[in-house]
């Protein structure tokens, strides 16, 4: 009886908890994003310049950006659609529980696994639809002014709170369904890259089932002496996603995988093994790799010197973006506009989405309001990610990218490097894991010893 009951005052505990987090996270400030007409905006590779045509008026976009000054022509609109068509992946509550525990949300720990999954959701939307693609209702999200957006939140929070009390689940209905969405489009091109839209997006969703949900994350960390409610690092997550990728077994992903940088250090040999580990398989073709480098761009304080690098990474068409934030807090970068980063923000709770429906509503999964912040407030500790569709695809990026840190760097050692060879020629320990683990001894020791170095993710 007393084991009960302690059981008992545990769970009223994790949902009081659950709550607050719910509260303390639903509640966004509605607050302005400005960008000047005088700069260029980089996004993932694109370029946007905001041209003036008018001198005495200032739009504001309905995406929540003011342009400074003048009124826009160009490229606005089309900055919009590419940033909303970004995936965004952030807090959930009222997902089923996550094995080993009673949590039902990810509020107040999980912001790092979400900026992972916004990662890697890039590297599949470049990979299966191309950086061209955009979401053809990407201008149709609709956002809520000030005064709806409050009386929401306390809304949602009131329902929050009686749901966790009395242990059920409220019932969404999608509002925009997939047959009145692809209604929409005028050829099978569109009508095929919106099934593979809503695809990629139920890969992340927050059931056990889906491939890089968050329940199957915390299930490749617990290698790494990670588990549900503890907060992860960029490197750890790295780590995560390379395993989550590599025991996937979907049709769909056997032409992809995951290399992750040791120590700073990209083994090319060692890229091009996994990339061509098909064809001992009968498959001719390459595999597309997606290649995460754990770094730090400074010791306690990221070094501005670095600024001019990271800007450079993400010019680049292949990049699909950065795993950071400023300390407490992991954000997915995205773009720049001069020493600002464009990010999108995980940390904003929404309701658990069904993603096994055949028409799950795709609204609460693209970002409508991108946020800037200055470069100096950036954590030191990121993982920076690249896509290469072929191994002569990846043979042009290290060049490229080899030439960047040279140039960047002022120090005697770049922040990373590309060596030839694999990682066994500079005796370090094979990382290859035995079928039975899901990650080898040295994996192990790698990832613990990231967990007690990197910044504490909120």
């Amino acid at each position: 009886m007393e084991a009960t009951g302690t059981d008992e005052v545990d769970k009223l505990k994790t949902k009081f908890i659950s709550a607050w987090n719910n509260m303390k996270y639903s509640w966004v400030l509605k607050t302005k994003t400005y960008f000047s007409r005088n700069s260029p905006v980089l996004l993932l590779g694109k370029c946007y310049h905001f041209k003036y045509e008018d001198e005495n008026k200032m739009l504001t976009a309905r995406s929540g950006c003011t342009i400074e000054d003048r009124v826009i022509a160009g490229s606005v609109e089309e900055f919009r659609k590419d940033f909303i068509s970004r995936i965004w992946l952030t807090y959930r509550e009222e997902f089923p529980p996550i094995e080993g525990s009673t949590l039902t949300t990810d509020c107040g720990w999980g912001c790092t696994l979400r900026t992972g999954q916004m990662l890697l959701a890039q590297g599949l939307v470049l990979h299966f639809l191309g950086r061209a693609w955009t979401w053809p209702d990407a201008l149709n999200i609709e956002n809520l002014d000030s005064e709806s957006w409050t009386s929401h939140t306390v809304k949602k929070f009131t329902a929050s709170f009686e749901t966790s009390l009395s242990g059920e689940r409220e019932i969404k209905t999608p509002t925009i369904s997939l047959k009145e969405t692809i209604g929409k489009y005028s050829d099978d091109r569109e009508v095929q890259n919106e099934i593979c839209h809503r695809k990629i997006v139920s890969w992340f969703g927050d059931s056990p089932w889906a491939l890089f949900g968050l329940h199957q994350l915390i299930e490749y960390g617990k290698k790494s002496g990670k588990k549900a409610g503890d907060w992860y690092g960029p490197a750890v997550v790295a780590h995560i996603l390379r395993k989550a990728v590599e025991e996937a077994r979907h049709p769909d992903l056997q032409g992809i995988t995951v290399y992750v940088a040791q120590d700073c250090t990209v083994y090319s040999s060692d890229v091009i093994d996994k990339q061509r580990a098909s064809v001992t398989s009968g498959n001719a073709d390459d595999k597309a790799v997606i290649v995460l480098v754990p770094v730090r761009l400074g010791g306690e304080r990221t070094n501005t010197d670095y600024l001019e690098f990271v800007k450079g990474v993400l010019s680049l068409e292949y990049c699909v973006g950065i795993i950071g934030g400023k300390p407490k807090q992991s954000y997915y970068f995205a773009g720049f506009q001069d020493d600002s980063l464009i990010y999108m923000d995980p940390h904003y709770c929404q309701s658990f989405v069904d993603v096994s429906i055949k028409d799950f509503p795709l609204e609460t999964f693209h970002c409508p309001s991108p946020k800037k912040m200055s470069f100096r407030k950036m954590d030191p500790s990121c993982t920076i990610g690249f896509y290469c569709r072929t191994v002569r695809d990846f043979q042009r990026t290290s060049e490229e990218i080899t030439k960047m840190l040279k140039m960047s760097s002022k120090e005697k050692y770049p922040l990373f490097t590309f060596v030839h060879g694999h990682s066994r020629d500079y005796d370090f320990a094979s990382t290859t894991a035995n079928e039975e683990d899901f990650f080898s001894q040295d994996e192990e020791r790698r990832l613990k010893r990231f967990s007690t170095e990197e910044f504490v993710l909120l």
